[in-house]
């Protein structure tokens, strides 16, 4: 019995285990064909939608502007150089280098000794020539004056002559008296001719009297002109720099003393490239007188000024590219000439251009807008200028669509996206009104005659219109267009 009892707990257990090694192989199986069976099933996977924010794309008139480098100029100077030479007696306080000096005072007083003897010579020497002069006028009158007295005798003996010519005809005179009349009237006319190489050698002295006192009158002139430039003056107000002369110091003729400049008299001098000064021109390629502004940034403040263009340089430049402009400042307190500085420039008007971030655009110049069902669509667009970090766009269709901002590579046309608006453009689309059929009628007319939507936008904004409900952006955007 105890035998019978074992073999059949043997057989029990080696029956159990069979049985869960049958099972094990079975499950073992099962999973092997379920994980062969999904390699085979095709994955079925959810479409992703990535969230990105936009911004709607409104046309408006832009200003653009355009940065430059510039040097402050002045447009007044003037060097302050000696006449003549001398040396120097006398100097003003202000003579120094910042010195503010005013219209006509004295800077420098060189020794006006040696130019006051020329001044005293050159007086005594018209002296001398007016009195000449008053001498060969008398000498002139003289000798006119003995002239007409030889022609008048000179008339006596012609009278005489042919009065003993008369008698000796009727035979009362005498061929002795007629010869003796002859050489009186012959010695008569001698005179007159010696009278009148008298006179002329009177006027040739009062002729050359005139030149000696015009010679006379011009070194006057010219000793007084050596004279007033021992005192040199200051002609304009202004700032001294460059100085380097003491008092006591030799100077030469046309040596330079120092340099006046006018520190109100400000001007830029800046270099822009020739696309851009093109854009500075207006339709009869003249230079347009474009406002400025110049700053120059130093630690803690930044200085600023206010300007128009004035002018722009006659050539390029040798070796240079680009144009050079001018442009004049109104007041620049603070600034020197020399001054390194940046210079901004208000270029003409830009009408109906979007502006939008940078990161809107791609490199193929298209942007991604929003679309049916939340989907992105490609859109071309024109670039019109760059603005620091912003761009000025124009495109067929832009008007009126959300601009994805920010395009990463994963982002393209068809892919759904989840818009995230900023708080002010949620607010505005969020705000819904109601309009009145009067109000709705002169929109939708409006709508219709536009020539800048497309059709599709037309089509979009009617639908919008046509609601109970209308955003109240888009109606206030409609009304600012039609001047409602």
């Amino acid at each position: 019995m105890r035998f019978l009892r074992q073999s059949l707990v043997g057989v029990f257990l080696a029956s159990l285990t069979l049985a869960l090694l049958i099972y094990a192989a079975q499950s073992i199986t099962g999973a092997v064909q379920d994980y062969m069976a999904k390699e085979n099933r095709p994955a079925q996977g959810r479409e992703r939608v990535f969230a990105v924010n936009v911004r709607m794309a409104e046309s408006e008139t832009v200003t653009p502007y355009l940065d430059a480098f510039g040097e402050v100029q002045s447009r007044r100077r003037l060097e302050l150089r000696a006449p003549v030479g001398g040396r120097v007696v006398a100097l003003s306080d202000d003579f120094e280098e910042g010195g503010r000096v005013t219209a006509g005072e004295t800077l420098v007083q060189l020794d006006p000794a040696d130019a006051q003897a020329a001044l005293d010579r050159a007086k005594s020497d018209l002296l001398d020539a007016q009195v000449e002069e008053r001498d060969a006028e008398r000498s002139l009158l003289l000798a006119q004056d003995e002239l007409k007295a030889a022609e008048d005798q000179a008339e006596l003996r012609e009278r005489a002559l042919k009065r003993q010519q008369d008698l000796e005809e009727r035979g009362v005179g005498s061929a002795t008296n007629v010869e003796t009349a002859e050489l009186a009237a012959a010695s008569a006319r001698q005179a007159v001719l010696a009278r009148r190489i008298s006179v002329a050698q009177a006027e040739a002295r009062v002729d050359r009297t005139n030149t000696h006192l015009a010679r006379a009158r011009l070194a006057l002139e010219e000793a007084e002109r050596d004279l007033e430039d021992m005192t040199i003056h200051a002609r304009f107000d202004g700032t001294l720099s460059g100085v380097t002369l003491v008092e006591g110091r030799l100077v030469a003729a046309n040596e330079k003393l120092a340099e006046l400049v006018d520190p109100r008299a400000l001007e830029v001098a800046f270099r822009v490239s020739t696309a851009q000064y093109v854009r500075l021109l207006d339709e009869n390629g003249r230079l347009i007188p474009a406002p400025v502004t110049v700053s120059l940034e130093v630690t803690g403040t930044d200085l600023s000024a206010e300007g128009m263009i004035s002018r722009d340089s006659g050539s390029a430049g040798e070796g240079q590219s680009g144009r050079l402009i001018f442009a004049s400042l109104d007041d620049a307190p603070g600034f020197k000439p020399g001054d390194f500085v940046t210079v901004t420039v208000r270029e003409q008007p830009l009408d109906n251009v979007v502006r939008l971030p940078s990161s809107v655009l791609d490199s193929s110049g298209t942007v991604l807008v929003l679309g049916q069902d939340e989907r992105l669509e490609v859109l071309p667009v024109q670039l019109v200028r760059r603005q620091g970090d912003d761009v000025l766009l124009r495109g067929d269709g832009l008007e009126g669509r959300e601009v994805v901002i920010g395009r990463t590579p994963l982002l393209g046309s068809g892919v759904r996206v989840r818009p995230l608006r900023t708080e002010a453009q949620a607010d505005l689309s969020s705000e819904m009104v109601e309009l009145t059929e009067e109000r709705r009628a002169m929109l939708i007319d409006a709508v219709e005659a536009s020539d800048r939507l497309s059709d599709e936008a037309k089509a979009r904004v009617l639908g919008q219109l046509a609601e109970s409900r209308v955003p109240a952006h888009l109606v206030r955007r409609l009304e600012s267009r039609t001047g409602g």
